[in-house]
């Protein structure tokens, strides 16, 4: 399943669980006449809540969120400069955003997510606005400029998890594989120094057991 089948096929009423979700598959998955869709326009499914591990602690994070961005080349014509700020500003202007967020369901507002165009739509989205109207999106937080290298670490993200789901190693097994050549990507950036000047080179932490980290769990 690729990224953009990540609202059509769950959709389709044969995924029992779907971890990996943004916002913008929602609207995928709330269309009428689906089988994961009621009669009356309600979904059959849920947005649950996070799960944390052992080690968790309040003020941490439960996730992470793609936020958005604008960006403006310096090389560009002045004039082509300004007139993409001024579209930045007509894209992001309250009413253009509040219909982009009533259709695609990625709200960027307060104003947006805490409307009454939003408070009509709440029970056919699935938890989706109670969420960003609870504290809990708090911790679910940007991931900022710190990802070393996203191609050279998310190719591995699928490959070790495929042997999981294929029966070939324990979830474990795959897992402990996922980390360790991850680790050693971020170790290799680490030492080349080539991250140094963006100011997002790893800091790799000298390895240590899973004990020593359940050792500081709260009791």
């Amino acid at each position: 399943m690729t990224f953009s089948e990540s609202g059509p096929v769950p959709s389709q009423g044969n995924v029992a669980q779907q971890i990996f979700w943004y916002t913008a598959f929602t609207a995928d998955m709330t269309k009428p006449g689906l089988p994961v869709m009621n009669a009356d326009g309600t979904p059959k499914w849920r947005m649950a809540p996070s799960p944390k591990g052992p080690y968790w602690k309040e003020g941490m994070k439960l996730g992470y969120q793609d936020v958005g961005s604008w960006t403006f080349l310096k090389s560009s014509d002045e004039k082509k400069r300004l007139a993409a700020w001024l579209y930045a500003q007509f894209v992001t202007s309250k009413s253009v955003s509040l219909k982009k967020t009533i259709v695609g369901l990625t709200p960027i507002r307060e104003s947006d997510i805490n409307s009454k165009e939003m408070t009509a739509l709440a029970p056919k989205l699935g938890g989706l606005v109670e969420f960003y109207r609870s504290p809990a999106r708090v911790q679910w937080s940007p991931t900022g400029t710190n990802v070393p290298d996203y191609p050279k670490l998310a190719q591995l993200w699928w490959s070790h998890v495929a042997e999981a789901v294929t029966g070939e190693k324990t979830a474990q097994e795959a897992l402990n594989g996922l980390a360790k050549d991850q680790d050693a990507i971020m170790t290799r950036i680490e030492r080349s120094k080539v991250q140094e000047a963006s100011k997002c080179a790893p800091k790799m932490n000298p390895e240590t057991s899973a004990e020593e980290w359940y050792e500081g769990v709260d009791k």
